[in-house]
This record gives C-alpha cells, sequence and structure tokens, in this order.
C-alpha cells in the first residue's frame, strides 16, 4: 500500500475513534453518493460542469435547452433595435447578460480595484421597515430606498446616468488555530461613490450579493415543501443551537405568500419568479410578471427612455423567451462527485459530521414526484443544503431584513459542485459577498448557529483540515 494511502487510513481509524459519539462513522462512500443530482448527474468536471443539461433530457427536449441557453448566453441590447428578440436593455442595469453574472453558469466574484463595474456582484439596497409600508413589505419584503431603489445599478444606456460605482475595500482580521497556525480573513467594506442622483436615505441599509452558481436549480425546486419544514421542526425540537427556519415572501403571480427557496437570504419562491426579478433588476427587462422599467419616480431619464416593448404592449422578455430561460435554468444538471471512496475525502467527511455541519447542510433529499419536469421527479440528490435560514452571527452581517430574514440571516447555500469552482469559474471567492478567498475561510467566517461548528474546525490539525478541504472539494 503506498505510503500515503497508509497515512490517511491512519487518519481515518483516528477520526473513528474520536468523533462525537452520536456522529456516524464512514469507512466507505455511500450507495449512489457520487450522483449528487440523482438520475440527472452529469458527467462532466471541466470548465463546463456547470452548463450541461440533465443526464436524462432526451434529445428532444435538449433542444430547448439549448435555445433558453442561447438567450442566458447572449446579450440584450438597447432599444430601438432591429434585433428585436433582445432589445430593451435598461435604461439602468448591472449587466447586459445573464453569463456576465453566472460565469459559465457558475458563481460570481466582487469587483477588482481595476473594475469599471462590479457585474456579477450586486448591491441590495433597503430602509428600515416602518408600519406605513405594511403593504410594500408584504410584496417585497423590504422598504426600497426611496431614491435608488431596492438594487443598485451601477450601468445606464446612454443619456441616462448611472446610479453610481462600487468598489469593495478588505480589512485584515486573523484567527488561531489550536495548534498555532495563523490564517488572515479579509472583512470587506462597501464604497458606494459618485452617486447620480444625489444622496441617499441617511438609514439606507445595503447589502452586497455575489451571483451563485445555476446548477441543480430545479431539482432544489423540486423537494418538497414539507421535507424542508420537517428540518426546521427537527432542528427546534434538537435544542442544540441550530434553528433553520424557512422564510415566507410572496409569490407574484399567486398574489400570496408562500415558502421561499431561492437567493441568497430565501427571498424568492421559485425559479420562474427569480428570473423575472433577474431580467427586471439586473437587466431592466421587462416581463408579463413585471411590465414596469426598475426605475425610481426621481429618476425622469429613465421613465422616458425608450424601451423594447412591442407595439401592442408585448414585454421585452416575451412570455416564450422567458418559458425557455426556465426551462434551462430547471435543467443545468449537477456534476458528479470526485473520489468519494478515497480514505482523505472519507476522513473529512466524518470531520464534517463531527463538527456538526450536517445540521444546516442536509446531505439529502428526494424530490417530489409531481416535479415541474419529469426528469426532475423522485430523484435522490444531495445538495448539501436545508434551504432554511439561520442566524450566521455578526460577522456576516448584512444588517439587512428580507421578509422573515433579519440582518444575521442567511438561507444555507448548496455545497454541491463547490470543489469546482476553480475550474469553472476561475476563482475560489466564496460566501454571499465573495470575502472569503477559499473554502478554509468561508468554514472560518461561519458564526451564531454554526459558531460551535467554527470552534471545532479552529481545533483541528493541518492534516484534519485538509481532509475536511478535500471532502469539501469532492462534492
Amino acid at each position: 500500500m503506498p505510503r500515503s494511502l497508509l497515512r490517511w487510513s491512519a487518519l481515518f481509524m483516528a477520526l473513528s475513534l474520536s468523533a462525537c459519539d452520536d456522529a456516524p462513522r464512514f469507512t466507505q462512500a455511500e450507495p449512489g453518493e457520487a450522483r449528487s443530482g440523482g438520475e440527472a448527474t452529469v458527467r462532466k468536471s471541466d470548465q463546463n460542469a456547470f452548463s450541461m443539461p440533465s443526464a436524462n433530457l432526451s434529445p428532444t427536449r435538449r433542444l430547448d435547452f439549448s435555445v433558453g441557453n442561447s438567450f442566458f448566453r447572449s446579450p440584450w441590447v438597447i432599444a430601438p433595435s432591429t434585433t428585436t428578440a433582445r432589445d430593451g436593455l435598461g435604461p439602468l442595469f448591472n449587466t447586459n447578460g445573464c453569463q456576465n453574472c453566472h460565469i459559465k453558469d457558475g458563481r460570481g466574484h466582487p469587483p477588482t480595484p481595476d473594475s469599471d463595474n462590479a457585474v456579477s456582484m450586486l448591491v441590495r439596497l433597503s430602509i428600515p421597515n416602518e408600519p406605513a409600508y405594511a403593504k410594500v413589505i408584504e410584496q417585497l419584503g423590504i422598504v426600497p430606498e426611496p431614491v435608488y431603489g431596492g438594487q443598485f445599478q451601477d450601468m445606464a444606456v446612454p443619456g441616462v446616468a448611472p446610479e453610481g460605482k462600487v468598489r469593495v475595500e478588505y480589512e485584515p482580521l486573523t484567527l488561531r488555530f489550536k495548534d498555532g497556525s495563523e490564517v488572515e480573513l479579509r472583512k470587506p467594506k462597501l464604497q458606494i461613490t459618485q452617486l447620480g442622483y444625489g444622496p441617499m436615505h441617511p438609514d439606507t441599509r445595503f447589502s452586497a450579493r455575489v451571483a451563485p452558481p445555476m446548477i441543480g436549480l430545479g431539482l432544489l425546486e423540486a423537494i418538497p415543501e414539507a421535507a424542508i419544514l420537517v428540518n426546521a421542526q427537527a432542528q427546534a425540537k434538537a435544542g442544540n443551537g441550530i434553528a433553520g427556519r424557512p422564510n415566507r415572501v410572496w409569490d407574484d403571480a399567486q398574489q400570496k405568500t408562500v415558502l421561499g427557496r431561492f437567493g441568497w437570504k430565501a427571498g424568492q419562491p421559485n425559479l420562474n419568479q427569480q428570473n423575472v426579478h433577474a431580467f427586471s433588476g439586473d437587466m431592466g427587462l421587462t416581463t408579463s410578471l413585471r411590465p414596469f422599467d426598475d426605475c425610481t419616480d426621481a429618476q425622469t431619464a429613465c421613465k422616458q427612455a425608450p424601451n423594447g416593448n412591442g407595439p401592442d404592449g408585448e414585454p421585452e422578455v416575451s412570455d416564450n423567451i422567458l418559458r425557455l430561460v426556465l426551462f434551462y435554468s430547471r435543467n443545468l444538471g449537477v456534476p458528479a462527485r470526485r473520489d468519494v471512496g478515497s480514505p482523505q475525502v472519507l476522513a473529512g467527511k466524518n470531520l464534517f459530521y463531527q463538527a456538526g455541519c450536517q445540521s444546516c447542510h442536509t446531505p439529502q433529499f428526494t424530490t417530489a414526484a409531481n416535479a415541474a419536469e419529469p426528469e426532475l421527479a423522485n430523484q435522490v440528490i444531495r445538495p448539501y443544503s436545508d434551504l432554511l435560514l439561520h442566524d450566521m452571527g455578526e460577522g456576516l452581517a448584512d444588517n439587512r431584513s428580507e421578509f422573515q430574514a433579519g440582518g444575521r440571516d442567511w438561507r444555507t447555500p448548496p455545497l454541491w459542485g463547490i470543489g469546482l469552482t476553480q475550474t469553472v469559474s476561475g476563482h475560489t471567492q466564496f460566501l454571499h459577498d465573495g470575502r472569503a478567498r477559499n473554502l478554509l475561510e468561508a468554514v472560518l467566517w461561519h458564526g451564531g448557529e454554526a459558531r460551535a461548528a467554527q470552534q471545532q474546525v479552529l481545533s483541528f490539525n493541518a492534516e484534519q483540515r485538509a481532509a475536511l478541504l478535500a471532502f469539501l472539494n469532492s462534492l
């Protein structure tokens, strides 16, 4: 047996003996564990790993996927234009194409110091909730900033002033492991400059958000609501400090409050509405569900600018285009895991459970029989998320509420595919604002309900930390 394998075998045995009594001990891969997306799992691990259709899509259905992909990838243009199927960009916007934020259908990143625009990181805006805004809060989850709205847009069409510039500066923060080694985290400080429409409300709340990966979204949408709520009930009953809560958000189509699933604070109920709000806020494009440009009353040039609506009032994004983009976003497959049975990965998996990470990053669900797409139904999936809100402590707080999510609350992000971030997106910047430069930094930013897990990781020695990272990178 090679020396490296002997070393990891010894570590695995040591971890099995030292793990918490109630934590499972894994000595081999679980059946089907590599197929994170069930039968929809794709066998791709290169730079296109996040851009593949669900493996069980038929050739005919893959045609719709390809057409949806073309609208997701291609840039939109300013109206009026001869390209009537893709005109109407802006007047205010953050980018001119979905793929610019979700790089290769993967993760966005904060702007670099020399960037002209933030592009794949946007900034949410709001002011404190007040009873006078009860109806607005019910439907938007926030009270938008009066002049700049709910999202800061740093680009605009000619003749319209952009809302300003976004920059991020960082302060160092050092943490020490039990074995004496140190790691330097970076704490972001958001800079909003060159405001195009005057000063903001003095109590404006800001929240920087990088674009999350697109894989497996249809499978997450297909998780039964009851399964999500059962997890919340079980966590509350356990009484161990982990208390995930569902967000309850407004459904624009149904005109009622429902379970939230998508977005960094689970502020959107389904993929169609997530797409609609992205078209509106990110690119200034109208749909039948949001038939108005994202301009406030104070932005008169924005309101008066030409749009790409059809002669009979058809929105800039037609219902058919919206349907195709929805089909595409539902059916981006999850890549298969790598090295699930290696001693180092299994050792890291045991450490993951020992630290209690699985309490929020729920490994497994079975999708509903009546999923929106038949290929996504009855699938055993392994997203490593409970889709619930958790208090993540003051260090990660944006101090901005969103429906029932508080200023320290974040939805547990799925971990599937996270080990391919560098390969797909060309970087390893994690968390909601991209502050973590690698997975270890991301783990160490955990606080609040996850503080006990963070403290466990700080007690790990170098070999144990390497094993934990090997497990996370196998996902």
